[in-house]
């Protein structure tokens, strides 16, 4: 009897305590909802696999007091953030409405501190246009600046093969929809809460993404991992120069401290210039937007 005890004794302190070895991922249906109660789908239908890609982010939220240098773990936090962070680099210089680009895996990276300026991160990754389903693997190097320098200092990848698709010719069409639209577009939740899109609104959640993607570089260091949730609201504002016009409301996901963030983003698009961020303000959270005001 007494050993009986003792065994069950030793079950219920394994499964309190766990093993410290074993690593648990969410499950795929809900890794886009996590802990947040603010939280909406990842990304949308045939997008969560590539652009979610929280299944495979195994140590992406455990901390370490000192940071690896060296040969890394493709799988540790180091260097899957880094190499989130290229994503972000190539949906600024070549995304479009047509053309998206997701980290699909990490081959191997290493980390090196740069004196006393920062770290530098070397990666072989591979990275898929999303809407093409084209996959290529890429060389890329990531700088964090140290200390009063935080942020994205540079990025520098070799994707030429992903480039190489022609989308002018949809580009060309949905930009003459738009250029002299007499009912200037306005959504709302994209995705909605089920992780739906109506397919003629896909284009600006794709917008959505790429300008976001500027927000996500500027704002990466090596203790954050951000993912776009929703675009809350775009609203098409008069073209200028050509150039069509937006603002809008984004929601990012910042997956180590599970936080979701509201910001607000005007920028422009044309298959001519691409998209350029104009301005960009991180607004208020929900609990301080709901605060009382001061009467006295």
């Amino acid at each position: 009897m007494m050993s009986l005890w003792i065994v069950i004794a030793l079950v219920v302190l394994l499964g309190v305590t766990g093993s410290p070895n074993v690593k648990v991922s969410p499950e795929p249906d809900k890794v886009g909802l996590l802990a947040h109660p603010n939280s909406v789908p990842e990304y949308a239908e045939e997008e969560t696999e590539i652009l979610g890609q929280q299944e495979q982010l195994i140590d992406l939220v455990v901390e370490e007091d000192v940071m690896a240098t060296g040969e890394l773990n493709p799988n540790h936090y180091q260097a899957q953030r880094a190499a989130k962070v290229v994503q972000h680099y190539l949906n600024t210089r070549h995304g479009s409405p047509f053309r998206l680009f997701g980290l699909n895996r990490v081959h191997s990276g290493t980390a090196e501190d740069v004196e006393d300026s920062g770290r530098k991160y070397q990666l072989e990754i591979s990275v898929k246009e999303i809407i093409g389903n084209t996959s290529e693997k890429c060389s890329a190097e990531v700088f964090f600046p140290r200390g009063e320098r935080q942020g994205l200092d540079k990025v520098q990848a070799s994707c030429d093969e992903l480039l190489k698709a022609n989308t002018t010719a949809q580009e060309m069409a949905l930009y003459e929809q738009y250029k002299n639209n007499q009912g200037p577009l306005s959504a709302q939740h994209l995705p909605d809460s089920h992780g739906r899109i109506d397919p003629d609104m896909r284009p600006f959640w794709h917008l959505g993404i790429v300008a976001s993607s500027f927000i996500m570089l500027n704002e990466s260091n090596e203790n954050t991992l951000y993912n776009m949730a929703q675009v809350a609201n775009i609203t098409q504002l008069p073209t200028e120069n050509d150039q069509l016009k937006f603002d809008s409301h984004i929601l990012l996901h910042e997956m180590v401290s599970q936080e979701i963030i509201h910001w607000k983003l005007q920028f422009t698009w044309s298959p001519q210039e691409g998209v350029k961020v104009h301005q960009m303000e991180q607004l208020p959270h929900r609990h301080e937007l709901e605060k009382p005001q001061n009467t006295n």
